[in-house]
């Protein structure tokens, strides 16, 4: 993937580009903070949120009027019935774009509702607030090309490389299928440990284990409140959750089978591979 390059900057005299951020919660803030930085205007909406004044829309309508691209940035299980709501307000010659964490029940929600009346892209930003925090770099974007709306895909990624993105093309099955063996087995694991009751302070452990704390603890911090929707939201999550239980299960099984003296040759066998013999 070759790195991204920044978009042009406006003209003296050219306005910002006019950005409407629906759903104003972790991820809504943090895209807001980067949208300042970039140089771009933003108004927000959301009923639940404290927005400060000078972003704060008075209404969707209001918000979603003014833009030239918005930003749905709503739980997925609810971005239907946004869609539903934003649809009177759209015009042709604005772009929206999702920023769910799964893509393919987000692809069908924006196909159904704005179809080809509206342009529109799945995208899902690989970063959330606490990887901006630490300011993690590259941040990365996947966008799923929208084959009704062939020069959507053109202008999400200028919107993204202007946030300083890089951008990974994908289809939002392919998206999900890899965050299901990736993601969604991550929150997995994290949420055995926690409620297996395993210590993450503890006053010895070693390397390894103080690797896996530190993802836990990523976990715990920027989106463990995502945990049933990535679980349950990815039409792929299940069938890797089960693949897993059925590896670990065998796992349990072989070692519970071998002998109290185990020899050489059976401790080999299930010895875990270094990465040159993973082919």
């Amino acid at each position: 993937m070759s790195p991204a390059v920044p978009a042009a900057e406006p003209g003296e005299g050219t306005p910002p580009t006019r950005v409407a951020v629906v759903g104003y919660g972790r991820f809504g803030r943090a895209l807001g903070t980067l949208l300042v930085d970039s140089g771009m205007d933003f108004r927000a909406v959301d009923p639940a949120a404290a927005i400060p004044e000078p972003h704060r829309a008075g209404s969707l309508a209001e918000a979603v009027q003014w833009a030239e691209i918005v930003v749905v940035a709503v739980p997925v299980p609810g971005l239907r019935p946004v869609l539903e709501a934003l649809r009177p307000h759209l015009r042709a010659s604005q772009l929206v774009l999702d920023v769910g964490s799964v893509k393919v029940k987000p692809v069908e929600a924006l196909a159904a509702v704005l179809g080809t009346g509206v342009p529109w892209v799945g995208t899902h930003p690989l970063f959330g607030p606490l990887s901006l925090a630490m300011a993690e770099r590259p941040l990365r974007v996947v966008l799923c090309p929208n084959p009704l709306h062939p020069e959507a895909t053109a202008r999400a990624r200028r919107f993204y490389e202007r946030l300083g993105c890089d951008i990974v093309e994908q289809t939002a099955e392919n998206h999900d299928r890899v965050m299901a063996h990736t993601h969604a087995l991550t929150f997995f694991v994290a949420k055995g440990m926690i409620d297996a009751g395993t210590g993450l302070d503890v006053p010895f452990a070693p390397a390894s284990f103080k690797s896996l704390a530190r993802t836990i603890e990523v976990v715990r911090s920027d989106a463990g409140h995502l945990f049933a929707a990535i679980q349950r939201e990815n039409p792929y999550a299940s069938e890797a959750r089960a693949q897993l239980l059925a590896a670990l299960g065998e796992v349990h099984r072989e070692l519970e089978a071998l002998p109290g003296d185990t020899g050489v040759l059976e401790a080999e066998r299930l010895r875990i591979p270094s990465k040159g013999d993973i082919s």
